[in-house]
């Protein structure tokens, strides 16, 4: 074994990590390079927790006969069968135990103990070194308190002392790489699930200062749902937010899959915008959006009347207008919005749904911009609050 080449990887994957990269691309990388050093072996994985809306985890193993690095994302291991693997792991033996390491031959006595390692043996593994790294309470976000890592020889007579000294002085180079890009994928994952696809992409690029915008033209989506009031004045409150949850998933994801970005859950309602360089295009994202979330909801609404448990509808409005797009709010508390008239209109034409009795409405502008990919009936000219004309309203043609 070459402890030149050994220093030299903990000095590349120190720099691999800052870089940045993938998870798997690192691990192959320092897999490779301890194999070229002379330490033999056949599998390595490591395993953190993230903080994620729903993954628990994720592990990356790299096995020595295999063309690249897999990553794999894991649930909630407090409940059914995950819970029940992970109490039967070697890695749940370390955090309970206290233990930092474990090293075991891949025997059948070894295997009837712990369930992940059928695999692992089965691939010609022979011995193992599982390995604890946990962090100080400053490095800690959500669960992700430590790292597992698990090291696999092949070879006969298993690892030798030296082995396992170069690996127990490699382990903190390699999960401080890994755990610095995991870091950057828990800010992605937080930033888009709470301010959007697009908003976040644009946070995450620098624009947080206060008053920085955009002017730009958007297909501007406000949703809520019908009866809500009365649902929550009725139902038991721990149905409330099951019912919201619920709902929201199926709205949302008809939005998302049309490539519409929600910027905003305000209890029963949704905004979001759709752009394109093509006008034409986004309205008709957003009219797909609608009968998808429909579709949907009626289905969810079978499934929910079956469970006895309150159903609901989605009111919807769509319009199209220049909005402010980017950071509003007070120097240390921001969110990254749309806001100007048209943002209002189309909470106002939302709104008139009820009064209109339609489930849909359009303004004149979405109609003129959408052209004749769809077919739109007018509703009549209303008065929108705060609107100083009365708006011409469309609906589509459902017959």
């Amino acid at each position: 074994m070459d402890d030149l080449k050994l220093h030299e990887l903990a000095a590349w994957i120190t720099e691999a990590g800052l870089a940045g990269g993938t998870e798997a691309d690192l691990l192959a990388g320092f897999s490779e390079r301890a194999v070229a050093a002379g330490l033999p072996l056949g599998t390595l994985i490591v395993v953190l927790d993230t903080l994620h809306p729903t993954h628990e985890g994720h592990g990356i193993r790299w096995r020595r006969n295999e063309p690249e690095a897999a990553f794999m994302e894991y649930g909630r291991t407090d409940r059914g069968e995950m819970a029940e693997n992970w109490r039967r792991s070697t890695f749940y033996q370390l955090y309970t135990s206290g233990e930092t390491y474990m090293r075991e031959r891949l025997t059948d006595e070894t295997l009837a103990r712990y369930w992940n390692l059928e695999s692992d043996r089965d691939a010609g593994m022979t011995e193992f070194l599982a390995v604890l790294s946990r962090f100080g309470p400053a490095g800690t976000v959500g669960d992700m308190d430590c790292a597992y890592s698990g090291w696999f020889t092949d070879r006969e007579r298993g690892f030798d002392d030296h082995e396992i000294a170069a690996i127990k002085r490699l382990v903190p180079f390699l999960i401080g790489a890994i755990k610095s890009v995991s870091l950057g994928r828990v800010v992605r994952n937080l930033a888009e699930t709470y301010l959007g696809h697009d908003a976040s992409e644009l946070v995450l690029s620098g624009r947080i200062e206060r008053g920085v915008a955009d002017r730009i033209e958007a297909v501007l989506w406000f949703s809520d749902l019908s009866g809500y009031t009365r649902i929550t004045d009725s139902a038991p409150p721990e149905q409330i937010i099951p019912l919201l949850n619920d709902y929201a998933e199926v709205v949302v994801s008809a939005i998302r899959d049309q490539g519409g970005d929600v910027l905003k859950l305000i209890g029963d309602g949704v905004l979001a915008i759709f752009t394109s360089d093509d006008r034409a295009k986004a309205c008709a994202a957003a009219i797909n959006a609608v009968h998808a979330a429909e579709q949907s909801i009626a289905t969810l609404n079978e499934r929910r009347s079956a469970e006895q448990l309150p159903t609901t509808r989605m009111y919807v409005g769509l319009h199209i207008g220049e909005v402010f797009f980017g950071n509003i709010g007070s120097p240390d508390r921001l969110d990254f919005t749309v806001v100007g008239p048209a943002v209002n209109e189309a909470s106002r034409i939302a709104a008139m749904c009820r009064s209109a009795d339609q489930k849909m409405l359009v303004s004149a502008a979405f109609a003129s911009a959408l052209g004749n990919s769809a077919r739109l009936v007018s509703v009549g000219r209303y008065a929108l609050r705060g609107v100083k004309q009365p708006q011409e309203l469309f609906t589509l043609d459902r017959g």
